[in-house]
This record gives structure tokens, sequence and C-alpha cells, in this order.
């Protein structure tokens, strides 16, 4: 089993590797003046390099935060993030796509800060017309302070990927034919803030953030949104065009190659999974976790 674990492991890191090249090579133009504006922290987020990287940071005072300019109603998010390093408990940062409002949608990635060496935790969760309640969370097969690594969100009518370097994590399907709200009609942003929450980040609040490591600081680079942008009016830019080929992840799927490294890591990185908690759900577990939406 050791050997089997190692070889898959080195194949994760192959396809990460891949993911990185191709990455950086198709977002080379991407800038962070023309997409993002950075909406608070009073100076502790920044833009540098010409538009090539973006810092947010934290410090006892203050957090900080940014959001798209464009609004985006189906896509696929690639960021490259680096997290905050050494003893990073307390602290979360947050990824995400978000409406506004009391029945807004959001799909989230949240990191958990924890003391140093002690792994971060990956949060994932799905929101649809303001309902949540759809956590998993993982652990990670990399340092991910240690240097960039590229967190997506493939979202289209059908089904949300959420991957990391490439290797799909979790998938939500579209169990609206079962009664399950499904995120698809209000256009969403994208979203990253680091802030302190201290009372539950690490070990359920036991664990308060050291402020002699502040400030804390993560970092953002090579961002690409092969998306439908919602314009002011309305329109979207994916109307005239829904067929391209540009467009193939309005409809793509996990093939069976990526659903087995799904299943991988499930099995071995998956530390928390909403279809399991039955305490939280004493009248029954979400419809969708009969199904095979989630292993």
């Amino acid at each position: 089993m050791a050997s089997s674990s190692s070889t898959i492991v080195s194949l994760l890191f192959l396809f990460s590797l891949v993911a990185s090249v191709s990455l950086v090579v198709s977002a080379a133009a991407g800038n962070f003046y023309q997409d993002f504006d950075i909406t608070w922290g009073d100076g502790r987020g920044k833009i540098l390099n010409n538009g090539q990287l973006l810092t947010l940071s934290l410090d006892k005072a203050s957090g900080s935060g940014f959001q798209s300019k464009n609004e985006y109603l189906f896509g696929k998010i690639d960021m490259q993030l680096k997290l905050v390093p050494g003893n990073s408990a307390g602290t979360v940062t947050a990824y995400y796509l978000s409406s506004q409002g009391p029945t807004h949608d959001e799909i989230d990635f949240e990191f958990l800060g924890n003391l140093s060496g002690d792994p971060y935790i990956l949060h994932t969760n799905v929101f649809s017309q303001g309902k949540g309640n759809r956590e998993q969370q993982f652990y990670l097969w990399f340092d991910p302070t240690a240097d960039f690594h590229t967190y997506s969100i493939l979202w289209n009518p059908q089904r949300i990927i959420f991957s990391v370097d490439g290797t799909p994590i979790r998938e939500f399907k579209n169990s609206e034919s079962i009664g399950v709200p499904y995120p698809k009609n209000q256009p969403m942003r994208i979203y990253s803030s680091l802030w302190n929450a201290d009372d539950w980040a690490t070990r359920g609040g036991l664990v308060k953030t050291d402020w002699s490591h502040a400030p804390f600081t993560a970092s953002y680079r090579n961002f690409k949104a092969d998306a439908c942008v919602r314009s002011s009016s309305g329109a979207s830019s994916c109307s005239s065009q829904s067929t391209s080929s540009n467009n193939a992840w309005l409809n793509q799927e996990l093939d069976s190659t990526n659903q087995e490294r799904m299943k991988w890591v499930q099995k071995n990185y998956m530390i928390y999974n909403y279809c399991a908690d039955t305490k939280h759900f004493p009248q029954g577990v979400p419809p969708e976790c009969a199904t095979t939406n989630l292993s």
C-alpha cells in the first residue's frame, strides 16, 4: 500500500506540474489591475509587479480583501495562491464566487490556518438560494505555503467541480430533479479575503491568533477566467457563442481517469463530509447524498 500511495502522490505531483506550466502560458496576459478591485483593508491589499501579483495582509487592526470587476454566470476560474506561512492559526484565507442578498448563491474555497507544522484545512461549501450546509473539508498533499498552487472552480449548468493543481477533489452535481437547489440564475463575482477568525478557525477556536507573527500575508497570481461575463445590461458574453469550442467547459464532466483521481483524494485526504454527518442532520442527510453525487 505504501508504494502504491507514493506512486499516486508522484503522479499527482506530475499532474500539478503540467497544470501549473499550462496555466502560466495561458494566463500570462492576466492583469490584476484590469480584473480586480481591492475593496477593503486600508492599504493592506496590494497589486504589484505591473499587475502580475496581488497580496493580502492581516494584522491585529484589520484584514483585507478584493473582488472581481466582472460578474460571471458559469465559467472555469483558475487562481494560483500561496498561503500564509508558519504559524497561521486563527487566520482564514477565503477565495470564492458569490452573488449578493439573502438568497445568494456561493461556491467556496476557504483555507483554515494552523500551528506551524500542522496542515492547513481546505474547506469547501456550496450555497444555493441562501442555504449552504454542504461542507467538505480536506488536507492537502503538499505544503500550500511553500509555493503557488492552482485552485480551480468549474461551474456549469450540470455540475460544480473543485480542483487543486488540476486534480478534482469534489463534484457537486445539479440535482434539481430531486428537489435540491442549484446555483444557475444569479451572476457571481470572485471574492477573496484574509481575516482573523480565531473564534472558530483552528481546532474550533481553541487555538488563537499569535499576533507576534503579524503581518500575515497571502499571495495571488495567474488569474484566468474562461467564463460567461454578465454585462451591466444583463447580456452574457456567451449568449452568441455557447456552442463554441472556446466554451467546452459549459458541458465539461469528469472522465473516468479524473473520477478515479477524485475518489483517491477523497479516500485519503477528506476529513469531513456533510453527507456522513448524521448528528448535524438528525432528520436525514440532504437528498443528493443518496445519489452518486458525492463519494
